[in-house]
């Protein structure tokens, strides 16, 4: 799915997609969208070839608005914190306001995983 480009803007006033070229873009109200675990359902348009979807923008925007209404859209969090070490391993001390937003209870099951030089930790 595309969205906030020229290339949306382009595919709004052609009516050949701008991906395949083969299709014609024809309006669709069910485009299916998913944040963080919310489903939200836009309007725009859908090639009728290649199936790419196009958002445009005042939609997006009102998918931004309501999913910062609801706690769940905004800048992500980035606390700068120092590691220790507790025996042969390294420790990450969670701050308290954290803790309370995601309302952990210290005795959660989590996955750890590195992506390139981050890490990642899933609640499960």
């Amino acid at each position: 799915m595309k969205s906030l480009s020229s290339t949306v803007r382009k595919a709004e006033g052609a009516r050949r997609c701008p991906v395949c070229g083969k299709g014609e873009l024809v309006p669709a109200d069910d485009i299916v969208s998913e944040v963080e675990g919310y489903t939200f359902v836009e309007r725009g348009r859908r090639c009728t070839a290649c199936g790419e979807e196009f958002i445009p923008e005042e939609e997006s925007q009102r998918l931004m608005k309501v999913a910062r209404r609801l706690g769940i859209w905004g800048e992500p969090l980035k606390l700068r914190r120092k590691l220790s070490r507790s025996g042969r391993g390294t420790v990450l001390r969670i701050p308290a306001d954290v803790e309370r937003s995601l309302g952990l209870r210290g005795d959660e099951e989590v996955s750890v995983s590195k992506a390139g030089r981050k890490i990642i930790i899933e609640i499960h």
